[in-house]
């Protein structure tokens, strides 16, 4: 165990202040996109790439982290991506054109993209079988946690300072996260460098299946899908792409991203289940902030502070989760985590124009609960079966695994929401028989609020008939024993 090597507190904090910084970062700039596009005097379309370059570079480090982590050894890896993620900050905010920050936020994404898998894969290690449980509770909480405040923060950052802020608070982060890596992460003694070299074409088939895979995510509903040329080219090429790196990689005798953990029930459940958490989570972190401040007028802080709540009781529940999983049936506290989520999904649908903080309280909370309870029985049980020098990849696919799954909620989320819009807005048209004196433009407004809300709506109901559905997939794991590692039983004191 990695704890023989140094202090396993030391380590968490360490780890966390990386991963944090990177989940927060990737968050906070969401909101800040139209101020930043003003300032930079570039349009709102363009703004976007800012969130899609990191995304994009992010999604084809993560795979790579076990590569990347044997090769440079885990302590040099760690520090360098702190280093790289550090520099790209204060890069970007003295970014002078809109093109200039979107190359820095794609070198960011470098860094960024390998903190959140090596994170993982080292609390684990560090941490002794009968204290994983704590230990996934304490890596949810910042996966978890990042993106719920990431909005609030932006939001006060926006209202009340300048954007190029939202990067430079990454330095003193970083400088200090940098500085405790190399004081205190320690190289395993089961890491061996790859053999067989860098697999060239192997990389190249990764980089043009998921990048592209991640461009037809992101780009596809703001392009019309494919009535778009290169959506239409791209798909081909993601598909073709990644089916190809997969056979190549199940045939290699040294493949670039080791995939044996497939071999395990466990963590192939659990990565069908990150599909359906990232869905959820990315998916709603999308749709409420919209439709708070669009629909409902809600300023950035304020839908920061509606969001808030869910983050509190994520929290509270990781806790919660991490002390409970050696008494209960892990797959009844997943099961447990989706009902609320669906349920909270739900109640969310009703939501209308005069949404206040307190309409959204409870379902926040409960939404939070669930999502607390989901993510740390499911991380902790789909790893505990992968061996030490097979985790640094397995964490590495099974982030990436979640990511996609919420980039698939986002676009087949938005999809919804702009067709449904389109829909609503031609019955309800169609209805409007007469104006009764009211003006043109005043039934006009009217009637595509009322056609919004109809889409968002039917957006919450996605997500809870989608977990509602796919719950019975969790008892299909396998049960856990007390004597199996994903038997786990308290939370770290």
């Amino acid at each position: 165990m990695l704890e023989q090597h140094g202090n396993k507190y030391l380590v968490t904090v360490t780890v966390m202040l990386g991963m944090v910084m990177a989940i927060i970062d990737a968050t906070i700039v969401n909101v800040a996109l139209p101020t930043i596009a003003g300032n930079l005097g570039a349009t709102v379309d363009d703004a976007a790439w800012i969130a899609t370059g990191y995304l994009l570079s992010a999604v084809i480090i993560m795979p790579l982290n076990g590569w990347l982590t044997a090769y440079f050894g885990r302590k040099n890896f760690y520090a360098a991506c702190i280093a790289i993620f550090t520099i790209a900050s204060f890069l970007c905010g003295t970014a002078h054109n809109i093109w200039q920050l979107v190359f820095y936020r794609i070198v960011q994404g470098i860094g960024g993209g390998a903190l959140q898998p090596t994170a993982q894969a080292l609390l684990f290690e560090t941490f002794p079988v009968e204290e994983r449980g704590g230990a996934m509770a304490i890596f949810g909480l910042g996966a978890m946690f990042g993106p719920a405040i990431g909005p609030l923060l932006g939001g006060w950052i926006v209202d009340n300072a300048t954007w190029p802020i939202i990067f430079f608070i990454n330095i003193p982060i970083g400088i200090v996260a940098f500085l405790m890596t190399l004081s205190f992460i320690p190289n395993p003694h089961y890491l061996r460098k790859p053999r067989g070299g860098l697999d060239l074409f192997g990389l190249f088939l990764l980089v043009a299946g998921l990048g592209s895979l991640q461009y037809v995510l992101e780009r596809g509903q703001h392009d019309d899908w494919y009535s778009s040329p290169a959506i239409a080219v791209l798909t081909i090429v993601s598909v073709v792409g990644v089916a190809s790196f997969i056979v190549k990689t199940l045939n290699d005798r040294h493949p670039l991203v080791d995939l044996r953990a497939f071999r395990f029930r466990e963590y192939t459940i659990g990565n069908i289940l990150y599909v359906v958490l990232g869905f959820g989570l990315f998916g709603t972190t999308l749709i409420m902030p919209l439709f708070f401040q669009l629909i409902a007028g809600m300023t950035a802080f304020e839908t920061g502070e509606v969001l808030f709540p869910g983050a509190i009781a994520t929290a509270v529940s990781m806790v919660i989760a991490g002390r409970i999983m050696s008494r209960v049936d892990n797959r009844i506290l997943i099961a447990g985590g989706m009902t609320l989520v669906a349920l909270s999904s739900w109640l969310l649908s009703f939501l209308n124009q005069n949404t206040g903080y307190w309409d959204v309280f409870w379902p926040r909370v409960m939404q939070g609960f669930g999502l607390g309870f989901l993510f740390v029985p499911i991380s902790t049980v789909m790893l505990a079966p992968v061996p030490l020098e097979e985790m640094a990849s397995a964490s590495g696919v099974s982030n990436l695994v979640r990511q996609i799954g919420g980039s698939f909620g986002i676009a087949i989320l938005t999809t919804i929401l702009a067709r449904e819009t389109a829909f609503a807005w031609s019955n309800l048209a169609a209805g409007v028989t007469s104006l009764h004196g009211f003006p043109v433009g005043t039934v006009t407004s009217l009637v595509a609020q009322q056609a919004s809300i109809i889409a968002y709506n039917y957006d919450f109901r996605i997500v809870a008939v989608t977990f509602f559905v796919l719950m019975p997939l969790v008892f299909f794991m396998r049960p856990p024993r007390a004597a199996r590692a994903g038997a786990v039983p308290a939370m770290a004191e």
